[in-house]
């Protein structure tokens, strides 16, 4: 077969993963940049809320990158492996600079698959991981509502 099938994350199911984010980020008192991407690391779906840090629109997009194209959260990137001596230091200037070693990119699974990320950023990692980890959950929870739908 020359071709393949690649379930991908649909636009809707993208805006359900930032109103969960949104959701969270307004139980924190905070106000984040939320980007989604699909399968490929292309930008689907964003949103800037009011007091978002504007300087975070693209580290919140490069976080969903990340997660999307490596398949992991970029949060496993914090350890001594990618500090200065570490045997990948340096790969946060790969892909144009846009690889992200902070957390709050997380990819969307489905079925085993990944078919999109979320990143997000404003606040420190732990508190963006937080505000990703509530729209990977409200997505979740929109595919088994779904169940048997496409995304």
């Amino acid at each position: 077969m020359a071709t393949r099938r690649i379930p991908m994350l649909s636009l809707e199911a993208a805006k359900v993963a930032a109103e969960g984010a949104q959701e969270k980020a307004k139980q924190m008192g905070m106000d984040f940049n939320i980007a989604l991407v699909d399968g490929t690391m292309q930008l689907l779906h964003f949103v800037r809320m009011p007091n978002a840090k504007l300087t975070s629109i693209q580290i919140s997009i490069d976080k969903a990158f990340t997660a999307a194209g490596h398949r992991s959260p970029t949060s496993a990137y914090q350890n001594k492996v990618f500090l200065p001596g570490g045997p990948a230091f340096g790969i946060h200037n790969s892909n144009g600079g846009r690889f992200m070693i902070i957390g709050g990119g997380i990819p969307i699974e489905v079925d085993g698959v990944t078919v999109g990320a979320i990143g997000v950023s404003t606040g420190t990692p732990a508190q963006d991981i937080e505000c990703a980890t509530a729209g990977v959950e409200a997505v979740n929870a929109f595919v088994k509502r779904k169940s048997g739908s496409k995304l």
